[in-house]
C-alpha cells in the first residue's frame, strides 16, 4: 500500500554517515566545503559558504567523553605492551605515554566534536530540523 506524505511536512533526508565524515574533516555537513569551526573548538554560527546555521548544536561534554574513551582504549594496550616488552623505567613510561595521550586527545577532540555536530545536523536534533521559512501565498 502506498502511503502519501504531505509535501508541507516532508523534509529532505540527510544521511548521517556522509555528514559525520564531513564533520570529522571539520567541514560544514551541508555543503562540505565551508569550515565548521572558528578556531580550535568554537563552532561557527553559520557556514560562510552555504549559510547553513550551525549554532543549534548541543555537543556539550560528549566529544570530551568520546575522546577520553577512544584514546584510553588505544593507549592501554600500548602501555601494557611497552611495559612487558621493553621494561622501561616507570618515570620514562609515564612521561612518554602522557605526551602521546595528550597529542592523541588534541587530535581527536575537534574531529569528534565535528562528527557529533554533523550527526545532530543529519538527525535534525536541537533545532537543525527547521526548514527555511518560505513566503506564504495570499489566500
Amino acid at each position: 500500500m502506498l502511503q502519501m506524505t504531505d509535501p508541507k511536512t516532508a523534509l529532505s533526508e540527510r544521511p548521517a554517515k556522509p555528514a559525520m565524515i564531513l564533520g570529522w574533516k571539520r567541514l560544514c555537513p551541508n555543503c562540505g566545503t565551508g569550515p565548521m569551526f572558528n578556531g580550535y573548538l568554537k563552532v561557527r554560527d553559520a557556514c560562510p559558504v552555504c549559510g547553513e546555521e550551525l549554532h543549534h548544536h548541543r555537543a556539550d561534554d560528549g566529544p570530551a567523553y568520546l575522546t577520553i574513551l577512544i584514546a584510553g582504549h588505544i593507549m592501554a594496550p600500548l602501555i601494557l605492551f611497552a611495559f612487558e616488552y621493553f621494561r622501561p623505567d616507570p618515570l620514562v613510561l609515564t612521561v612518554v605515554f602522557s605526551v602521546i595521550f595528550v597529542a592523541l586527545a588534541l587530535y581527536l577532540l575537534p574531529r569528534l566534536k565535528g562528527a557529533l555536530v554533523a550527526l545532530q545536523w543529519a538527525k535534525r536534533m536541537h533545532g537543525f530540523g527547521r526548514e527555511p521559512d518560505k513566503p506564504s501565498s495570499p489566500g
